[in-house]
């Protein structure tokens, strides 16, 4: 991933992260809270070896004492110093169990001690310290005496006794509360990866660009009161959600300039991904820019298009394609008079057979004769092959993707299930696109790669004499208004 991958992740779960941040903080203060102080008290000695004060004595005297020192600081936390010093202060404990709180160090090239004791108390901490030192330097006394009885020539010298500590040396408050906000920091930055490794949806265009190179014609953001109000376009123009409609018609009339019928089959990869509502909106969006927009119903297993539009829907393509109806008698107007309406009739109980039957290609042919548009609202595709078997009779699909909602494999599999055929993706439309955080959307950003820009204008709309048709793109019914001049 790139860096600015990295602050999309952190954007999109900086409630978890700094969650977990307070946590960790939240939960070294009760640990601190929780646990019981410590003090500490040292005192500090120097050994040295008597001489009779020549410079040579002196020096190896010296020499010595370095040589030595480090043996008497780990004789410090023996048996035989720490008992004399429970003795003397009366301590119910052993020499082992006092050796875990008692420690020595001998700086390098040094004949100095430092004699450390902690303890929850401040006072027998101090009282402790002082107690293992004087029985420290009678230890070393004793050990060091020569076997002739003479005095021995190691000497042991106090130089700062124990104090009474102020303030304890653990918990520590700062450091604990500085680890556990690291330690929460960490754990919710592995927790926003691990998310993001394991998130197998597609939130947003990087997502879709990763699994294919289609590119995407429109965005158009959620909202929840979709089901209640499908049509935007109509109910609400000045929308957001209506431009982004405008927007994604401007982009298909440059999606394909070469000449032939201007048919297109809307689908999705799974139901629920607003492939209907979307096929609705483009198809009006499309007629009020002044094309004469024919948007068919060809889901013969759960049909929606007529609902959403109003109209009886009863008798439609299936009637149309069995020979049981004549397609110019089922032919519903809707709106201003640009857009037409074939519903889906008749449920039949073979629909992949019907739509992939001569007449269904008939049809098609037909209706790209007669209109400039031919928007056919499909199944999803991985249910059932409806829609692929129509994609083949068309010049591509709209394959419709809703963020937060389809799975990239999903999406995988119903691009390979039109290529499998041999049918061609015309263009990606995302849906229910977030409206805030990293992966918001804005209507005007996405532009086609032909040097159209999403948030180019419309072209203008050309009125025509009463033998021609008025046309809305550069290309649409530019050939049959040849014809009819």
């Amino acid at each position: 991933m790139e860096l600015s991958d990295y602050f999309r992740i952190l954007r999109k779960s900086w409630i978890v992260i700094v969650a977990f941040t307070l946590i960790g903080t939240a939960g070294a203060a009760a640990i601190t809270l929780l646990t019981t102080p410590k003090y500490a008290a040292s005192t500090l000695v120097f050994v040295y070896v008597q001489s009779s004060g020549t410079v040579n004595e002196l020096a190896q005297g010296s020499n010595f004492a370095q040589s030595q020192v480090k043996s008497y600081a780990e004789a410090v936390s023996t048996p035989r110093v720490l008992d004399n010093a429970i003795k003397s202060l009366r301590l119910d404990i052993s020499a082992g169990e006092l050796a875990s709180s008692v420690s020595a160090s001998a700086p390098l090239d040094t004949v100095n001690i430092e004699i450390t004791v902690e303890d929850e108390s401040p006072t027998d901490a101090a009282s402790i310290a002082n107690a293992v030192t004087a029985s420290f330097g009678q230890v070393i006394e004793d050990i060091t005496k020569p076997t002739n009885g003479a005095e021995s020539q190691v000497s042991v010298s106090v130089l700062r006794e124990a104090a009474v500590p102020s303030k304890p040396i653990s918990p520590n408050t700062n450091v604990n509360l500085i680890i556990g906000a690291l330690a929460g920091l960490i754990v919710g930055l592995a927790s926003a990866l691990l998310r993001q490794a394991l998130d197998t949806r597609i939130r947003s265009e990087r997502d879709v660009e990763a699994i294919t190179d289609t590119p995407i014609i429109g965005g158009i953001t959620f909202d929840p009161n979709a089901v209640k109000k499908p049509l935007i376009v109509q109910d609400d123009p000045h929308s957001v959600r209506a431009e982004a409609f405008r927007t994604l018609r401007t982009n298909l009339q440059f999606l394909d300039i070469e000449e032939g019928g201007r048919s297109f089959v809307v689908t999705s990869s799974v139901p629920s991904e607003g492939k209907t509502t979307t096929s609705a909106n483009l198809a009006i969006a499309l007629a009020d820019a002044g094309a004469r927009v024919v948007i068919v119903d060809g889901d013969m297993r759960r049909p929606k298009l007529a609902s959403y539009l109003g109209l009886e829907g009863a008798v439609g393509l299936s009637d149309v394609l069995i020979a049981r109806a004549d397609l110019s008698d089922v032919l519903q107007p809707w709106g201003r008079g640009n857009l037409t309406v074939l519903p889906a009739g008749s449920i039949p109980p073979n629909p992949s057979e019907l739509l992939g039957s001569r007449s269904m290609a008939s049809t098609i042919r037909t209706l790209e004769s007669e209109f400039d548009v031919v928007l056919i609202d499909l199944p999803p595709l991985l249910p059932v092959t409806d829609a692929a078997i129509v994609t083949k009779l068309t010049r591509g699909a709209l394959l419709v993707v809703a963020a937060g909602r389809t799975h990239k494999g999903e999406f995988s599999g119903a691009i390979a299930a039109l290529g499998d055929v041999g049918a061609r993706v015309s263009g990606i439309i995302m849906t229910m696109m977030p409206t805030k955080g990293p992966d918001a959307y804005g209507y005007g950003r996405y532009g086609y790669g032909y040097g159209y820009s999403a948030q180019a204008p419309a072209p203008a709309v050309e009125e025509e004499t009463p033998r021609t048709r008025r046309r809305s793109g550069p290309e649409w019914g530019g050939d049959r208004q040849k014809e009819s001049s």
